[in-house]
């Protein structure tokens, strides 16, 4: 469990904290997703552009978390795509319910429906980078 405990208000503030949450580290995996296949598909080494920018404005937990274990090829589940897509689909609805379109979130939801369809859906959201590579016929990793 956490150590930092946040009281976001009435009952129900929590999840909708969690759902924001939610939606932020799905766009930062993307971000980093489409820098990195741009990088390598360029020739830049996917590795050296992470290390470059990690201690910049660009730099997050979620970019520290997720980068090494794309460089490694490693989609071990911490977080399922299969959870995050249950997730974003409750950032939606609730959206919805009060009046907000998620433009970016609704993109990285059908990105995500695309890994479930092509059988991803237990990897990590790190294979999220899949769907770039995919389209850019390229894949990022550690130079040898």
């Amino acid at each position: 469990m956490g150590t930092t405990i946040t009281h976001c208000g009435e009952v129900g503030s929590g999840n909708i904290t969690k759902l924001a949450n939610q939606i932020i580290v799905a766009l930062n995996i993307a971000a980093m997703s489409e820098a990195l296949v741009l990088g390598t598909k360029a020739g830049v080494d996917p590795e050296t552009i992470y290390k470059a920018i990690r201690g910049g404005l660009a730099g997050s937990v979620v970019l520290d978390a997720k980068a090494p274990k794309v460089l490694a090829r490693d989609f071990t589940p911490g977080f399922k795509i299969d959870l995050h897509i249950k997730d974003l689909q409750n950032a939606i609805m609730t959206a919805h319910e009060v009046g907000v379109p998620l433009l970016l979130t609704s993109q990285i939801m059908e990105i995500l429906q695309t890994l479930k369809i092509d059988g991803e859906g237990l990897n990590d959201h790190s294979a999220i980078v899949h769907f770039y590579e995919k389209l850019a016929k390229i894949e990022v990793k550690r130079k040898d």
